[in-house]
């Protein structure tokens, strides 16, 4: 086979799984520019091997970009370390496919994603390949250099940190659009009282900045705090302020427009009818991978 033929037939194997090579590195990662440079470094690797050697392409392919996420993530903790004040996952507009399956959108939520950053790098790695693609421990085994029986204690470990922290109830979307809808009311009308309503009693708002935009530098609890610094952030703005509700994440979330400019994604947590977290990014670096509004009929 010629060179030229053989990198053909690599680029359409690559092309075929590459959302879900993307979604691996992205969910590892936290951030969509690293997961689109894992792909370009898996991509790389790929080309150079030989096809007639391997038997199958999607899990030789997800072992590459799983090693190179690896890599990747460790270095990122060092980052992380000197970032200034909380870091939030970067956030992903995702087309209305993704919020209709429950486990895919649950998985790179927001809120479930913050979790995952309480795990170590093979931890987080082992969760995700089994919990959420599937992947054989074999396999997941030979991606991250453990044996089958090491794979199988860590995502037993994992499974059990993540289930104690992440929602027991499975919120419908069209659950989830009406609360989006009452607090985006309440936010456009600076009803204290209405934002009281729709925020939990113990909702954790959550902002990064990165140092450039300005934002809280640590959580703020409780629906009376985070309500009243939402409307005194309105009440001091003087430029003109948009909200536009959109899918982030594969849930409902807003993105807010300051003087005609993207200012940052807003997405909500929602449990129990109410919005139990907040996590706003304003840090431009995570914004630029945004490059278009999907919009979201509220009804």
């Amino acid at each position: 086979m010629s060179g030229d033929h053989a990198i053909d037939g690599a680029t359409q194997v690559f092309v075929a799984y590459r959302n879900l090579l993307f979604t691996v590195a992205y969910e590892m990662l936290g951030s969509a520019a690293d997961a689109e440079d894992v792909l370009q470094e898996t991509w790389l690797r790929w080309v150079q091997v030989d096809r007639e050697q391997v038997r199958d392409e999607r899990t030789y392919l997800v072992r590459i970009t799983t090693r190179q996420a690896l890599n990747r993530l460790r270095a990122m903790s060092r980052r992380k370390e000197a970032y200034v004040g909380p870091w939030l996952p970067e956030p992903l507009l995702t087309a209305p496919d993704v919020a209709q399956d429950v486990e895919l959108a649950e998985s790179v939520s927001i809120g479930v994603m913050l979790v995952l950053e309480t795990l170590s790098p093979v931890e987080r790695a082992v969760f995700v390949l089994r919990e959420v693609f599937d992947v054989g421990y074999d396999e997941i085994a030979a991606a991250v250099d453990k044996t089958p029986v090491a794979v199988r204690q860590i995502a037993h470990r994992a499974r059990r940190h993540v289930d104690a922290r992440r929602p027991r109830e499975v919120v419908s979307q069209r659950e989830k659009r009406a609360v989006l809808e009452s607090f985006l009311r309440a936010l456009e009308g600076g009803d204290l009282q209405e934002l009281l309503d729709v925020l939990a009693p113990e909702v954790v708002y959550m902002g990064d900045g990165g140092g450039v935009k300005h934002a809280v530098l640590r959580p703020i609890v409780g629906n009376d705090k985070v309500a009243r610094l939402l409307t005194g952030g309105l009440d001091r703005n003087s430029s003109p302020i948009s909200f536009s509700p959109t899918l982030v994440n594969g849930s409902p979330a807003l993105v807010i427009h300051l003087d005609g400019q993207l200012d940052g994604i807003m997405a909500a947590r929602i449990e129990r009818g109410r919005i139990t977290g907040l996590y706003f990014v304003r840090n431009p670096e995570k914004l630029s991978h945004v490059t278009a509004e999907i919009p979201l009929t509220l009804q």
